[in-house]
């Protein structure tokens, strides 16, 4: 057959090359045992029917619907974004509920930042985003460039240059002599969460922050400038809260209780006595913008590593360039709107299978998070078909599209207090926030579920040809150097700090987004996949459709594979004879873990080093114990409803009654955000910090309570027998 049309031509070659991929993806789960399954075949046809509903015109559908007006959250847009994902919830056949919370928002009156010093110099910002060609930049909705929850306040001062604000950053200053206290001092995105960069400025003394974008980082350095190409442009800023969210998430003024409407106010904290808002005022600003400030600043050169990619070398300052501030931050009660839909299990429907993505955006949010929304909606599509042809999940299934995730997690964090009984029964909680900025799979989980995503990647064609494990495992060291920092643009494409398999990299869950009320909080095993790529636009208004078609996903192919990833996930784990987690490997990591900080107490302590031998013991112990539950499931016989609820407990094991130290929200004892990396996981965190804090009798009696918890999560493994 002659192909004269070129669209019909491509059209064509990629349906080929999807049926491929789909005859290698099944002909592979047909033949090879899947974990979770004794006889696959059910399942494996199952995923073939699922595998063919993901619509990538629909999809973009949805993207374009959901874009089409900013919507941070508790705007009407957003309450119009909520409307639209319930009606599709509810043409797909699922049970649907909008359900509200009344939260503290934090909302931009006036911002205003001016160069007061020199005199010949002149700068007043921020500046508008604005690039020639952008069909969304100038609508009247979109809110002023502002951090969430910083204090309204005025501040007018030198600047110190802090490169990215980390206490290392500040170690180095006061090596120099030079003092923040009482400066404005303006550090640059990435290297760690921004919320961080104002606490340790906080704690540094300094009178307020600016945050700006350094073309090093996601501007031209990487390539071309947005509409050119991918990269931040010279009027670009991102947004973002700076919540101290690794106190606690959710409502700053509810930890650990829900906001719901009638909440009385007697049972909120107010405001101005919540440990996670910060006390000094915070302005996030281009590198446009930032330009004239550091290129007048005086005092020494910078470490060579504190360079940026701006025309003029950097110094640190203080003075002689002064900078005024002027911030006026209102923080109402608004509501905002999750929205539940649930598919319920004909056999186990206390089990559920939650999976979600946040809704809300600082702006139009096409990568984040709506790319994510468009392949969960795209998601729920393929299942309702399952449903209208008389399939049903043995488990109850949860759709949940979360609201309010931008200012701290907020939407998932009071849904997941509220139901905390419900969710004592939960397999697990599946994530997908930035779900398309390019072509790059990546994924972090708790380790019992680390190989079982690798699985579920060999049940979906790729659309270069294969499998997604087989294009992931090519290409991922090859094409990281291309992918924007996690800690700019929410990548799923961090190492795991325990590389102990000869496998792709399956990264661990810090925090950042909407697992961390259901694993760090309320012990439900988490996971988190997105397609990354040379994202540079993160949290401005350039994160629109037209960025999004242009560069992300011009053909929304990528839209359906992670739409099929995550559907796959779902009926999966709704769907599996036995839970497919692995605690032979979950002990492995651990036993890493405590053997990495046991060499870092040694550096730290020399001979006064806490005995780790206890720790290491149970750790140990539960190995083994994980060893032998994976050869019952591994020959999956007995009483495979009691082997799930030892599964199921034990995750659950692994909190800590009392919480961690000073922050008590958080009860995992294996992973918790770091306090100074916020989206970063630290790992057996009780005890690494305490290390870092130098404090040897704190470590001695940390590392006590996690030999407590490993060998109580042993014992919960050893009783199934």
């Amino acid at each position: 057959m002659r192909l004269s049309h070129p669209r019909l031509s491509a059209f064509l070659l990629l349906a080929i090359f999807l049926l491929a991929g789909f005859k290698q993806a099944s002909q592979t789960s047909t033949t090879e045992q899947v974990f979770g399954f004794r006889d696959f075949s059910h399942q494996a046809e199952i995923d073939r029917r699922f595998n063919q509903s993901p619509d990538p015109r629909l999809a973009e559908e949805h993207l374009r619907t959901l874009t089409a007006a900013p919507h941070p959250a508790g705007s009407p847009e957003d309450r119009k974004t909520a409307e639209y994902v319930a009606q599709k919830f509810r043409d797909a056949g699922l049970d649907t509920q909008i359900v509200e919370y009344k939260v503290l928002l934090s909302l931009p009156q006036e911002v205003s930042i001016d160069i007061t010093a020199p005199p010949n110099i002149r700068m007043h910002g921020p500046s508008a985003e604005h690039v020639e060609g952008d069909p969304y930049d100038e609508d009247p909705r979109i809110l002023p460039a502002y951090n969430a929850y910083s204090p309204s306040g005025d501040v007018e001062s030198e600047v110190v240059y802090a490169n990215y604000g980390t206490p290392q950053d500040y170690k180095q200053l006061e090596g120099q002599k030079v003092d923040v206290r009482g400066k404005l001092v303006i550090v640059r995105y990435g290297g760690n969460y921004r919320g961080v960069k104002t606490l340790v400025a906080q704690e540094h003394g300094a009178a307020g922050v600016i945050i700006y974008s350094d073309p090093v980082d996601d501007g031209y350095y990487r390539g071309d400038m947005y509409p050119k190409g991918p990269f931040r442009p010279p009027t670009g800023v991102q947004r973002g809260s700076v919540d101290f969210t690794f106190f606690y998430p959710g409502d700053p003024t509810t930890p650990g209780i829900a906001s719901l409407p009638n909440l009385p106010d007697s049972r909120r904290v107010s405001p101005g006595s919540a440990i996670d808002l910060p006390k000094v005022p915070t302005i996030p600003l281009s590198f446009a913008d930032a330009s004239p400030i550091l290129q007048n600043l005086a005092g020494p050169e910078t470490p060579r590593e504190w360079q940026g990619a701006l025309p003029f070398t950097y110094h640190i300052g203080p003075g002689p360039v002064r900078v005024k501030m002027h911030l006026k931050i209102d923080q109402p009660y608004k509501p905002i709107w999750d929205v539940i839909g649930t598919i319920r299990g004909s056999e186990f429907p206390d089990e559920w299978v939650v999976g979600g993505n946040h809704r809300d955006a600082w702006v139009y949010g096409a990568v984040d998070p709506n790319s994510g929304t468009a392949a969960m909606l795209e998601t729920v599509h393929g299942v309702g078909d399952l449903v209208r042809s008389g399939w049903k999940p043995r488990r109850t299934m949860v759709f949940c599209s979360w609201d309010g995730e931008e200012l701290g997690m907020i939407g998932s964090t009071e849904w997941g207090e509220q139901r905390a009984h419900e969710l004592e029964r939960a397999v697990a909680y599946l994530n997908m926030d930035v779900g398309v900025a390019g072509p790059n799979f990546g994924a972090s989980a708790v380790p019992a579920l680390k190989q079982f995503i690798r699985e579920v990647t060999k049940e979906v064609a790729s659309p270069r040809g294969g499998t997604v494990y087989q294009i992931w495992k090519d290409a991922r060291e090859r094409e990281r150097s291309r992918i924007v920092s996690p800690d700019l643009a929410g990548s799923q494409n961090r190492p795991p700090l325990a590389k102990i398999e000869n496998d792709v990299d399956v990264g661990d869950l810090g925090s950042g987004s909407d697992y961390s009320v259901f694993l760090q909080r309320l012990g439900v095993p988490s996971t988190d996949i997105g397609s990354g790529g040379p994202y540079g636009v993160y949290h401005s208004a350039f994160d629109n459709f037209a960025w999004f078609k242009k560069f992300a996903d011009p053909d929304f192919k990528y839209e359906q594979e992670m739409a099929r990833l995550f559907g796959i996930e779902m009926l999966h784990l709704a769907g599996a004879d036995y839970y497919p987690e692995d605690y032979e490997l979950y002990g492995r990591e651990i036993v890493s873990y405590i053997q990495q900080a046991q060499d870092k107490a040694r550096q730290t302590f020399t001979s006064a080093t806490p005995s780790f031998a206890d720790a290491l013991a149970a750790a140990q112990r539960f190995q083994k114990a994980g060893a032998q539950i994976r050869q019952v499931q591994n020959s999956a016989t007995g009483d495979l409803t009691r082997l799930n609820r030892a599964l199921s407990a034990a995750e659950r094991a692994l909190l800590i009654p009392d919480g961690l130290p000073n922050r008590p929200w958080f009860r995992h004892a294996i992973y918790a955000p770091g306090v100074y990396t916020g989206y970063a996981a630290v790992v057996i965190p009780g005890v690494n910090e305490a290390i870092d804090a130098g404090d040897a009798e704190h470590t001695r009696a940390q590392l006590g309570v996690l030999a407590e918890v490993l060998n109580r999560t042993a014992a919960v493994l050893e009783a199934y027998k």
